[in-house]
């Protein structure tokens, strides 16, 4: 074992108190973060000093514990003990004392309450908190949660999410206001066909697609704005064949298992999935996804649209869109993944499976309202809530206001109904 690596292994054991356990099984795995960082962390499973010779690799013994932690920061991302059983008397909490909790939590991960992080709300013996900056709320959001069992140990504690420093946020005041984002919000009224699985039928109403507002009103930034932490490469690329080729597309079996060597990361080499997609990979991509589609899709020329590519787990994945479709709430899409060697299409997800249970439903009933009745129904429901967004071009947080309701128009009679019931 590479002596970097068990001195973080009995860091671990010192500061969890598991003396009773050992070390099963410890892998390096590394990962990229928004800001085109490369985070190297150490897993960890740790078995209860009585369990001997577990071979079974499809389940882990009761009481194991398993730990993820920075291997450069040693912050502590995820500690979590197998079926909520802890035996592990050195960490102790009083649920009541939410204060003692936010202050251990503030040790172990360099956060500041109030001002990186707030309290969310409360399950049964767990604690669930969300990132924010000076108690404004943020996207993409990073979470914590904290549980405990009934005797007070600790049996789950993770971080999710990105945190920034300060340098990373360009701070300001609030100002927008509904007023001023009206004509805005018309725009994002849409007509949009919810699938109500109980009454086996589409319901046609006008509700609001959230966005995100610069705070100066000079632009917007779009809701779906991350792929998994991903900021992909925007595209809108009709793909269009005359040929099909006649032979069959065959599948291949992805491997996501990455050996990362210590030297890797302790030295923090960059990930490769932080690579720039080039122009001419963008050619090869778009070449091998021609040749996919007229495979697989034969009769679809022209159907489909590249949307975005990004890298992720050393393949470069493809998002596709079907040209033209309904509003629905849920929409016809496709991801392929492409070799990033040989730029090859190796397998692909499309969720037309998911979707054919949608394409049974009855008809959408007629629309009797107009898109200007619907919003000034809806207009005094709709909310701007304040928002720190990553603006990946500027490479910082800006302010916005999240335009958004929880409220529809039904579009058959007019009736204003919370989304939720669709």
């Amino acid at each position: 074992m590479d002596k970097r690596i068990k001195e973080l292994i009995n860091f671990t054991k010192e500061k969890y108190c598991l003396h009773e356990y050992y070390v099963h099984t410890f892998d390096i795995n590394r990962s990229t973060t928004i800001f085109k960082d490369t985070i190297y962390s150490l897993s960890m499973e740790w078995f209860p000093n009585h369990i001997k010779n577990w071979d079974d690799e499809t389940y882990n013994p009761e009481g194991t514990v398993s730990i993820e932690i920075d291997i450069h920061s040693r912050k502590t991302k995820h500690v979590i003990f197998s079926e909520g059983i802890s035996t592990v008397d050195g960490m102790t909490f009083d649920l009541n004392n939410r204060g003692e909790i936010i202050k251990w939590i503030e040790k172990e991960t360099g956060l500041t309450y109030g001002r990186q992080f707030e309290f969310w709300k409360e399950e049964e013996r767990e604690l669930h908190f969300k990132e924010c900056i000076n108690g404004v709320a943020v996207s993409p959001s990073g979470y914590i949660e904290f549980k405990l069992d009934q005797e007070g140990r600790l049996t789950l504690f993770s971080v999710y999410g990105q945190f920034p420093t300060k340098k990373l946020i360009n701070q300001e005041k609030y100002l927008l206001s509904i007023e001023q984002v009206e004509e805005l919000a018309k725009e994002q009224l849409k007509l949009i066909e919810f699938p109500v699985i109980e009454q086996k039928k589409l319901v046609p109403a006008f509700a609001i697609e959230e966005i995100y507002i610069k705070n100066d009103c000079s632009s917007t930034l779009p809701f779906e704005f991350f792929v998994d932490d991903k900021f992909p490469l925007q595209m809108d690329k009709v793909i269009e064949w005359n040929d099909n080729i006649q032979k069959p597309f065959q599948s291949n079996i992805l491997s996501l298992i990455e050996n990362v060597t210590p030297d890797q990361a302790f030295q923090c080499e960059s990930h490769p999935d932080l690579r720039p997609i080039t122009e001419e990979e963008i050619k090869k991509c778009v070449s091998t996804i021609r040749k996919f589609l007229s495979q697989e899709y034969t009769n679809d020329s022209g159907k489909w649209a590249l949307k975005s590519l990004y890298r992720d787990k050393g393949y470069i994945h493809a998002t596709l869109k079907k040209k033209e479709q309904n509003e629905r709430v849920f929409k016809r899409k496709m991801k392929l993944f492409i070799d990033s060697d040989t730029y090859e299409v190796l397998n692909y997800m499309d969720n037309k499976p998911f979707l054919e249970t949608y394409m049974e439903l009855k008809e959408a009933e007629e629309i009797k309202v107009t898109k200007e009745e619907a919003f000034e129904k809806i207009k005094e429901l709709i909310e701007l809530t304040p928002y720190y967004v990553y603006d990946f071009e500027q490479g910082y947080y800006v302010l916005c206001g999240k335009l958004d309701c929880q409220y529809a128009v039904r579009a058959n009679n007019g009736e204003v109904v919370e989304l939720n019931e669709l």
